[in-house]
């Protein structure tokens, strides 16, 4: 179906479109929520929100950017708000999370990425860590570059900024990830 036509029918509320959407989209959306939480149940979680809201908001949407852009912009956004929620909660959270945390900090994340090959998932599984600990901005905009091979444009697109801003996001993530991951395998490796 035609994007157009796709829009017009998900406005007048159609059980077909709303199915196509989901069946078009929800690999993305998956691997992009899956990217920022690491975790397989939680990026589920996310993608059943992200088709909630965009079902209970497609009413207002204007059609300024595309449809995809305007789907990756609520994944990212349910994805980060996802992640602050969790941050909340640990730093409220009991005294035995203080207690198990492990002195490292490289504790691993829980899942199993479709775009990552077995032999590689340790390193992955670090690497992953170490993109938790930049800006938000910089993680969005690294993932869905590095996960979803999108370009700048696209990423600009959906970050709702110019393709300047993103790539010097781009570049102070990778500076950061490479510091971060160069200070981990000293640490670790000699």
């Amino acid at each position: 179906m035609e994007e157009q036509l796709l829009i017009t029918n998900l406005k007048h509320r159609s059980e077909v479109a709303f199915k196509e959407l989901v069946d078009l989209f929800k690999t993305r959306i998956y691997n992009t929520a899956l990217g920022f939480v690491q975790n397989e149940e939680d990026a589920e979680e996310i993608t059943q929100d992200v088709f909630i809201k965009v079902f209970e908001n497609i009413s207002g949407f204007r059609g300024d950017a595309k449809l995809s852009s305007w789907l990756y912009r609520i994944a990212v956004t349910q994805s980060l708000e996802f992640l602050r929620k969790k941050k909340r909660k640990k730093r409220s959270g009991s005294l035995i999370f203080l207690f198990s945390k492990k002195e490292d900090g490289w504790d691993q994340p829980h899942f199993n990425h479709p775009g990552i090959e077995t032999e590689k998932r340790e390193m992955a599984v670090i690497l992953f860590k170490a993109i938790r600990q930049l800006s938000e901005q910089q993680q969005a905009a690294f993932l869905l570059q590095k996960t979803e091979n999108l370009s700048q444009t696209e990423i600009a697109d959906i970050m709702n900024t110019s393709v300047g801003a993103i790539e010097s996001l781009l570049q102070r993530a990778k500076s950061r990830l490479r510091k971060l991951l160069e200070d981990y395998y000293q640490k670790n490796f000699l």
